[in-house]
């Protein structure tokens, strides 16, 4: 299956009974399947765990966070965060990997949550990516872009429409009686 890098488009840290969400779209739409945004429910220590990284607020703290540590683990071992795929989905439960480059270049995958998965990327820089299939299955499309397509189409329309205009459109036609 083809790997399309994903980038964060939106966090929203839910509270109390609103789940916290976070949505990928791809990096260049022309690669994904169809234009698409993957949303992928998340808990809200996570949503922030993410955030954290995404603003580098991670890094003002006295000590390391979780994914800071692993990261620390992961280069303290020779090794590197290579990248974070999405490789699976069952029903609304997404699966991550962590794929792990050894100094010696051998790449070691390992299960995560994709939240987990994310806000380690995050913190190091490397890339997401997703599936072909797992956006496909699970995907929603982007409406501003189906939006923007629309608007498109019906200006299209509309250039036609004044292209095609004569002068005779205009004349008022007196030869009809209203008898």
């Amino acid at each position: 299956m083809a790997l399309i890098q994903m980038d964060i488009q939106t966090i929203v840290v839910g509270g109390g009974p609103v789940a916290s969400l976070l949505v990928l779209k791809p990096r260049i739409p022309e690669e994904a399947p169809h234009d698409a945004q993957l949303p992928i429910k998340i808990g809200p220590v996570e949503a922030m765990a993410i955030g954290m990284g995404v603003n580098d607020s991670h890094r003002t703290t006295d000590r390391p966070m979780t994914h800071d540590l692993l990261n620390n683990v992961i280069e303290s071992l020779g090794a590197h965060l290579d990248s974070v795929i999405i490789s699976a989905v069952s029903g609304t439960t997404f699966f991550a990997q962590l794929r792990i480059e050894k100094e010696d270049g051998e790449a070691i995958f390992i299960d995560s949550r994709p939240s987990d998965a994310i806000a380690l990327a995050v913190r190091t820089g490397a890339p997401i990516y997703a599936r072909s299939d797992v956006l496909t299955t699970a995907s929603y499309p982007d409406f501003k872009g189906v939006e923007k397509e629309e608007e498109e189409h019906e200006m299209e329309e509309f250039h036609k429409f004044v292209e095609n205009l004569s002068p005779d459109d205009f004349a008022n036609n007196s030869n009809s009686s209203t008898k």
